[in-house]
């Protein structure tokens, strides 16, 4: 049966957006199942280039997304859990682990597509346990891949009988960057390399491209796939912007490469099909393969090239702070119990570090509505919450041992101040919440208002600093300091609520700019709490 040009469109886009939902919907089922570890495989088994490809292809398969694997990547270089060669190491890991999506379409289980659905939504819809409804989001996923891909394949079977396809697809053989700007824009409209990829062999089965014309294609897919990194490294750190930057590099380089060997790389796929006897599809999946497996070994010694080179191309400064920890060194947990506190100590600190950079980032960003400084603050508060747990970590490990009564305060002091430290963080991000709220529901804040926000900002930053460096050198005289500053802070919050009801009394603010006001000022004067707690940590020291 002949099929119109707007059913073929019908059955291509409603295939593609199945299809593109499939891939999401099994990414999401598999990492919902796999918890929260994703980040922390990234961050935990990154500790060389080498594993951090091995990283990026376990992370990647999970997630069924190169894309989504890299952006993790470039929120954790912003956060500065992770360097640049670590990130190159996990870009190229992602771009072999997303070939796993084209050999699971290589597999042709259309026939099966609609009773895989079925199957999970049994799982979904018939069972509370969350394992098995995640379980079952997966197998969703897997069906309505393919039965996407089986819509897809029905509406571009016409295209190989149209004779101005058949003239393209033969432009395509004679000119491969033709082929690899075609590739490169459908990714980008499509914002998935692995939809990209589905088509082209969905197209390579229909019989409707060659092989010679797919493979520059499938170079431009790859391509393509880099324009999200791109967007997620707006507004980023220069760190970030060098790790989106090594990705483009790493893939551009890439199809130039094979470009040059075309001949010999069409020749080598060949030669897999007719000795594997591989299905149209599954061809598609090998060359896919062997490019990114091959492309990871060639560029893989020239890592720490590629960082210098994106290093010159995003010039700039990296973040001035390093939010791992630097002083808990396990050697002393064992050694010396009493140097172990004195490092908990200083890797609190730094913590506190942190914690004041958050709060100046939140301010910055309450004043500009500049989304980078929310991105920064966000960055931060996670920071906070993972050294949290690694000084308690290391501090629970102390206890163990036998300790002086001097050092067991210590110890005590610096348990209470991390958890001081960490609310801290919980209350900057409540106010990069608010800012959030005000931006996307147009809530405009008085002159008046930012300036008494302002003001509050700078005697609490100012409050948290000297309380921190109070408890450095354990100054009871700015301990004290500390406690006078923290009494203002309570005053100008009761002034400025009463300020506060005076203009909304006399009509110069609304009531949901009011309610964002009085929340902030709430978390500033929670904030000054807390640098108090640290403070008595210093006077009430016996």
């Amino acid at each position: 049966m002949e099929l119109s040009i707007q059913e073929m469109l019908f059955l291509f886009f409603g295939g593609l957006g199945l299809f593109l939902f499939g891939i999401k919907y099994l990414g999401d089922g598999l990492k919902a199942s796999a918890g929260d570890k994703l980040r922390d495989i990234l961050d935990r088994f990154t500790t060389n280039p080498f594993m951090g490809v091995l990283a990026g292809i376990v992370v990647t398969v999970l997630l069924q997304t190169s894309t989504g694997t890299t952006v993790l990547t470039i929120g954790l270089v912003n956060a500065g859990f992770m360097t640049l060669r670590q990130a190159i190491g996990v870009i190229m890991g992602a771009n072999i682990g997303t070939t796993m999506t084209a050999f699971i379409i290589g597999i042709d289980i259309s026939a099966y597509a609609l009773p895989i659905i079925a199957v999970g939504t049994f799982l979904l819809f018939f069972f509370k346990n969350k394992k098995i409804t995640y379980i079952g989001q997966s197998v969703f996923g897997f069906g309505a891949l393919f039965y996407g891909l089986e819509l897809m394949s029905n509406g571009l079977r016409p295209l190989r009988g149209m004779q101005a396809f058949q003239d393209l697809t033969v432009q395509m053989s004679e000119i491969p960057l033709l082929g690899v700007a075609i590739g490169t824009i459908f990714t980008v409209s499509v914002q998935s390399s692995s939809a990209a990829i589905g088509v082209l062999q969905s197209l390579h089965a229909e019989d409707a491209i060659s092989l010679a014309a797919s493979l520059p294609v499938l170079f431009g897919d790859n391509i393509g796939t880099t324009i999200t990194a791109v967007l997620a490294a707006i507004g980023a750190s220069v760190a970030a912007k060098r790790a989106a930057a090594s990705h483009v590099i790493f893939n551009l380089l890439g199809a130039t490469i094979f470009l040059v060997f075309l001949v010999p790389f069409t020749a080598l796929i060949e030669w897999f099909t007719a000795t594997l006897g591989l299905e149209p599809r599954m061809s598609i999946a090998f060359a896919h393969g062997t490019f990114n497996i091959t492309n990871t070994i060639i560029q893989f010694p020239f890592i720490a090239l590629i960082a210098v080179l994106v290093t010159k191309l995003v010039p700039g400064d990296d973040s001035a702070i390093d939010y791992k920890p630097r002083h808990l060194d396990p050697i002393f947990l064992d050694q010396s119990p009493s140097v172990a506190i004195a490092q908990a100590k200083e890797e609190s600190l730094h913590m506190g570090e942190i914690a004041i950079h958050g709060l100046e980032e939140s301010r910055k960003y309450l004043n500009t509505n500049q989304p980078k400084h929310a991105e920064i603050g966000y960055s931060l508060e996670d920071a906070i919450n993972n050294l949290d747990k690694k000084i308690t970590n290391y501090l629970v490990q102390v206890s163990s041992s036998s300790i002086t009564d001097a050092d067991s305060a210590t110890h005590s002091a610096v348990v209470d101040i991390v958890r001081d430290i960490e609310r801290i963080g919980d209350h900057f991000e409540n106010i990069i919440e608010l800012n959030d709220y005000k931006i996307t529901n147009k809530v405009h804040l008085t002159d008046q208002a930012l300036d008494d926000l302002n003001e509050m900002f700078d005697l609490t930053v100012d409050t948290v600093k000297e309380a921190l460096e109070s408890f450095e050198n354990m100054d009871e005289e700015l301990a004290r300091d500390v406690m006078k500053k923290e009494d203002e802070i309570d005053q100008m919050e009761r002034v400025y609520r009463k300020k506060h009801i005076l203009r909304l009394n006399e009509g110069k603010c609304s009531g949901t700019a009011g309610i964002i006001f009085v929340d902030i000022i709430s978390n500033l004067e929670r904030i000054g709490d807390h640098a108090l707690n640290i403070a008595q940590e210093v006077t009430n020291k016996e």
